[in-house]
């Protein structure tokens, strides 16, 4: 039978909307608290999805490696572009432009250089109807509790996101990791030309004002230590001060010898709606209270790398 979380995603997911919320599920009992290692560790391969080489970028920095996993199914504009910008080289001997605290790390090419079969602008994905990816829809998994910002958030496949059953929309959310592609002053101005990470506490303000492309997978720490930048907006005053970006390569286009296989944790898998109790309901015997809720942008989207 399929508890109240359950049943609302399957109805979020087939496009439903009349779409109640959820009743609160009880607390667990006091058992020992497994500790989210015992429960990845624990979990059958079955839970488990191996991010498709495709949709994965590998941004080479002198610190090591940032893989970023694109959103196709949310922004399949930017998407294409942002590989066509990668297999040209565009950002190869690029850099890291702007690092503005608690908020975003962006990076760029040189202005004048040539994008080749690359679109310079793209019309904005900032949203898209429910159920556009079949007749079936998009998976969505429901986190329960209200959100601040949407009429119900949750995660489709790798990514969190949101949902309006009024307007029939969804969107990705600005959590921490989250690529986006930035923007000037009209909506249609980006394409993926300058992209940036969420490197702080999450901008949910910028939520369906910016495409968002996909997110990071590894190698964030990378991104959020950068020095900040001392002008306007956090960015780099001097070229000196940016951090150099030695290349940039679809993992599709490496020999498999030279691929990390990632996989992340299925967001519809038990192993998933388990970790988000245990998440929202903390049992280790350092929490003296327990809230029961938890938001979308503190919920682990757990990665690792495949077993030879």
């Amino acid at each position: 039978m399929l508890n109240a979380w359950a049943t609302v995603s399957l109805a979020l997911s087939l496009g439903s909307t009349a779409v109640a919320a959820p009743k609160a599920s009880p607390p667990p009992a006091a058992t020992p608290a497994p500790s989210m290692a015992d429960l990845l560790a624990q979990s059958p391969a079955s839970d488990w999805r191996t991010v498709d080489p495709e949709n994965t970028v590998y941004m080479d920095l002198p610190s090591g490696r940032v893989v970023i996993e694109l959103a196709p199914d949310f922004a399949p504009n930017h998407a294409a572009n942002i590989r066509t910008l990668v297999r040209q080289g565009y950002f190869d001997n690029s850099a890291v432009v702007r690092s503005q605290d608690n908020y975003v790390a962006q990076w760029s090419a040189p202005e004048d250089r040539p994008i080749g079969k690359a679109q310079a602008a793209l019309k904005a994905e900032f949203d898209k109807p429910i159920g556009s990816a079949g007749k079936k829809g998009e998976p969505f998994t429901l986190l329960p509790g209200p959100d601040t910002y949407a009429p119900v958030v949750g995660f489709s496949g790798d990514f969190p996101a949101a949902r309006d059953p009024k307007t029939r929309k969804t969107w990705l959310i600005h959590c921490y990791g989250m690529v986006g592609a930035g923007r000037d002053e009209g909506a249609d101005t980006g394409g993926g030309k300058e992209l940036y990470a969420v490197n702080g506490q999450s901008p949910r303000g910028l939520d369906r004002n910016v495409t968002l492309v996909g997110r990071v997978i590894d190698g964030m720490e990378r991104l959020s230590v950068l020095p900040r930048g001392t002008g306007d907006l956090g960015f780099y005053k001097t070229d000196a001060e940016k951090t150099p970006i030695l290349r940039v390569r679809m993992a599709a286009d490496l020999p498999a010898a030279d691929r990390t296989p990632f996989q992340t944790l299925r967001t519809d898998s038990a192993t998933f709606q388990t970790l988000v109790q245990s998440r929202r309901y903390r049992k280790e015997s350092w929490y003296k209270y327990s809230s029961g809720h938890i938001g979308v942008c503190n919920t682990p989207l757990p990665v690792r790398i495949a077993k030879p």
